[in-house]
């Protein structure tokens, strides 16, 4: 039973509490990145700069130290890319991506390799990684295998990155080690899997249509449908009459709700296509931060919930370009915004 329409606004407001961006939040790692559904980490800095903007007195020893002690873990999972989830939601999350990842993997290696053979080369390389973890070129060497067939044997065998790879101090994610010999590993079914793939979803970006929440996992919709299905959740519209599924119990922000600035990172999930429904990046915008030159995005900053500017940082400094001119008390807020994350980079050198 569908509730109400939400309007775009309330949209982005939902999106921006879910994701911490309304307020920093005193959590732990393991606990944050559940909250926001992991964290995209193909650019090591990545990570810490999105947790830094979401918690409160963030540092980046922090994160390192979790990685260290196994609490977070980071893994190629939705959508294919590296990812960083606590150690409680990886073996769930593998689960859930697993037959769509190894699907769209055979679809597109086209022959070149069959199941089968993928996986008794999967078996060799967890007897190379029985001893521990090893770099990714020393993996490809033992193995004799060209770098297409590497990249899908992660689907036949758990892999996890392996501090200090992956990190702000070493930022190249090339050490592999057995995602089982690293954390725990219960055994979790594809439906279980899913079901957390979900909740983390709407957990993180909600109230969504079906169609997102498939483009943000790289599950497709009809492997969604049997778990929303049997979920208990709350129904809403979208202003284009789309469904969008919701948790139960959790707070939709009226729409006038302040946002204040905020800087986001390269490869930020918000800013995803499935985003869209928020317009935190206004369509306008987006050829600015997504195009055939930065495929990867670009480091943004926030203005009232969108998108309004890029950064980066140089020599020192965290050099802003706003899209448009902004108000002086909004460039007063932008400056001290910026002027804290040029000390967050800082921080330990």
């Amino acid at each position: 039973m569908v509730e109400r329409t939400l309007s775009q606004r309330e949209r982005n407001r939902a999106l921006l509490a879910r994701q911490l961006l309304l307020e920093p939040a005193d959590l732990p790692i393991p606990r944050a990145v559940e909250r926001i559904g992991g964290v995209q980490a193909q650019y090591a800095p990545s990570a810490y700069v999105g947790l830094w903007t979401r918690l409160r007195a963030f540092r980046r020893d922090a994160l390192t130290s979790a990685l260290e002690r196994r609490s977070v873990v980071q893994g190629t999972l939705m959508r294919s890319t590296i990812h960083l989830v606590s150690a409680r939601d990886y073996p769930a999350s593998a689960a859930g991506v697993r037959a769509a990842r190894r699907g769209s993997w055979l679809r597109a290696a086209r022959g070149a390799a069959e199941e089968r053979t993928m996986a008794k080369t999967a078996e060799r390389l967890r007897n190379l990684l029985a001893d521990g973890p090893l770099p990714r070129r020393e993996l490809v060497r033992l193995l004799g295998v060209e770098q297409g067939i590497w990249n899908g044997l992660g689907l036949w065998v758990d892999l996890v990155r392996v501090p200090p790879s992956g990190t702000w101090e070493r930022r190249s994610a090339d050490l592999y080690g057995l995602a089982d010999a690293w954390i725990d590993m219960p055994e979790v079914s594809e439906a279980e899997g899913i079901e957390l793939l979900i909740r983390r979803y709407l957990g993180g970006f909600g109230p969504s249509t079906t169609k997102e929440i498939a483009g943000w996992s790289g599950v497709p919709p009809t492997s969604l449908e049997p778990s929303l299905a049997r979920m208990r959740l709350r129904r809403f519209r979208s202003e284009a009459g789309e469904v969008l599924h919701e948790l139960q119990r959790v707070p939709l922000p009226a729409a006038d709700t302040p946002a204040p600035i905020r800087f986001l990172p390269t490869w930020d999930a918000t800013l995803l296509i499935n985003e869209r429904g928020t317009q935190i990046l206004p369509e306008h915008h987006r050829p600015r931060v997504f195009n055939t030159k930065t495929p990867h995005s670009v480091p943004t900053f926030l203005v009232d919930g969108q998108v309004a500017g890029t950064w980066r940082f140089e020599a020192g400094r965290v050099r802003v370009e706003p899209f448009d001119r902004l108000p002086r008390i909004v460039r007063i807020e932008l400056d001290g915004e910026a002027e804290r994350l040029r000390l967050f980079h800082g921080d330990g050198d």
